[in-house]
């Protein structure tokens, strides 16, 4: 091909375009860019109709191949006819010996799109295309909008383990007084029925006293694994302090059911603790309280009246549970 005294042969033109199409004066193509043949898949370009390959979308009102011999079009916009229906913007020129037109094709906008569409690469690419610096700028944009989203999670997680571990008692992993509270407001807010114990455990200085610190916290995560085994997934157990701990039971209304998970826990803490050698004795007890007992339950009066409880049942033997029912103090041993 010649244009202006300069002779290109096939793969010097190729190299310099690699999206091009050269058309004979009755508008077929003759010769095709390695990127334009690649995106427009396996079948052999030569000798079609360009209108059979690409529909013309600007300018309007060009149905005749043959127009792009006569005069230039500096501004094309074009589509695969086949699917996926890839688009391009485009330059053609008329070929002043032989006639037929050169019509340089990019992707413009759908640069990024359409590498990952049909595969492409640098290679495929003029080294001058501003594309290529638009792809390293894409990749650049992606690697460091990949790295944000990966501090993002990692600042997530620190954040969530940090709230975990604020809300979290460290040495039995129930949850501490700050998330026992935040619970206990919300339920009373939300207004749904529930239910609360507050529990103590007998005896337990007298284990520190006779088998050391280390015991009583073995015996404190004991008694946090048997909370947990006898107490529902939704169930809020919290540890509030040396050996005192609040459950909070949402959907309990009733006293009934209430009495026997206390019971079951009274039983089981009941039962010796095994440390190492050592045989640790404590028992639990239990002031216990319904949301129903109150017009508009309150947190500060709904603890400051399980406490009370809690020490009646002390008071009344240890090892029971005193629960505030129709406005009257009822205990049960």
């Amino acid at each position: 091909m010649t244009t202006r005294g300069v002779t290109l042969d096939g793969a010097g033109l190729g190299a310099l375009m690699p999206m091009h199409l050269g058309l004979d004066s009755a508008g077929r193509i003759c010769s095709a860019g390695s990127t334009i043949t690649k995106v427009c898949g396996e079948g052999e370009l030569i000798g079609l109709p360009f209108l059979e390959v690409f529909a013309v979308q600007r300018p309007r009102g060009l149905h005749d191949a043959q127009t792009l011999a006569q005069q230039a079009v500096p501004r094309l916009r074009l589509s695969l006819l086949a699917p996926p229906g890839t688009g391009f913007k485009g330059l053609s020129v008329p070929i002043a010996r032989g006639g037929g037109a050169l019509v340089n094709l990019s992707f413009g906008i759908g640069v990024v799109e359409a590498v990952r569409r049909h595969g492409l690469t640098e290679r495929d690419f003029a080294p001058t295309d501003l594309a290529i610096e638009m792809l390293y700028l894409t990749e650049s944009k992606t690697a460091v909008q990949d790295e944000l989203r990966n501090l993002n999670r990692r600042l997530e997680g620190a954040r969530n383990a940090a709230e975990e571990q604020a809300l979290s008692d460290p040495l039995t992993g129930l949850r501490n007084r700050r998330a026992m509270n935040r619970a206990l407001a919300r339920c009373c807010a939300d207004g749904p029925r529930f239910a609360l114990m507050q529990i103590d455990l007998d005896h337990f200085k007298r284990v520190n006293d006779s088998h050391g610190h280390a015991a009583g916290d073995a015996v404190l995560e004991a008694v946090a694994r048997i909370l947990l085994e006898e107490t529902r997934r939704g169930d809020i157990v919290a540890r509030i302090g040396g050996d005192e701990f609040v459950i909070i039971m949402p959907g309990i209304g009733e006293y009934a059911p209430l009495h026997r998970i206390a019971e079951r826990l009274i039983m089981r803490l009941d039962t010796p603790i095994h440390v190492g050698e050592a045989e640790c004795c404590v028992s639990a007890s239990i002031g216990a309280i319904l949301s129903s007992d109150y017009a508009a339950p309150e947190p500060d009066r709904i603890l400051r009246d399980a406490d009370m409880l809690l020490y009646d049942a002390k008071h009344a033997g240890r090892g029971r549970i005193v629960t505030l029912e129709q406005g009257s103090e009822r205990r049960t041993g």
